[in-house]
Formats: C-alpha cells, structure tokens, sequence
C-alpha cells in the first residue's frame, strides 16, 4: 500500500495490548503500524455504517412523503 498524504502519529499502549499486538503482528506477518491502520479503518467503517443505520425510516412519522415535501420546497423557490 502506498500513502501519499501520511501523518505520523504517537500512539500510546499499555503494555498488555503491546504484547498480545506484537504476538498478532508475528502471527500475519504484519507490521505494527499496519495492524493499527487496520484497526483505524475498521473502527471508521463502523462509525459510518453506525450513522447510516440512524438515519433509516427517520422519514416514516412526517405527514407529507418525501416527494410533496420536495415538490413544496420547488414552489418556494420559483417565480411564482
């Protein structure tokens, strides 16, 4: 993988999490800072799904469907 915007960043660990981190990285064969770009995204792809799931049926208690509240939004922006 190749980054072409990449932020150095300090990240403290307790010393039981460096351990059982270390003994995965030999595990995969993997670097440190790969497991933890993993864990980063995993974690953000989480966070995205989380807020898309919230947003489901946010629309189902309004009394116009979303169709008429957008034709009434096109009335107050015309020439009428």
């Amino acid at each position: 993988m190749i980054y072409d915007d990449v932020m150095r960043t300090i990240v403290d660990l307790p010393k039981e999490q460096l351990q059982v981190l270390s003994s995965l990285c030999e595990k995969e064969k993997i670097s440190r800072a790969e497991a933890i770009r993993r864990a980063v995204n995993k974690l953000l792809a989480e966070a995205s799904v989380g807020s898309l799931e919230s947003a489901f049926g946010i629309w189902k208690h309004k009394k116009l469907s979303s169709r008429q509240y957008v034709e009434r939004l096109r009335l107050e922006w015309s020439d009428r």
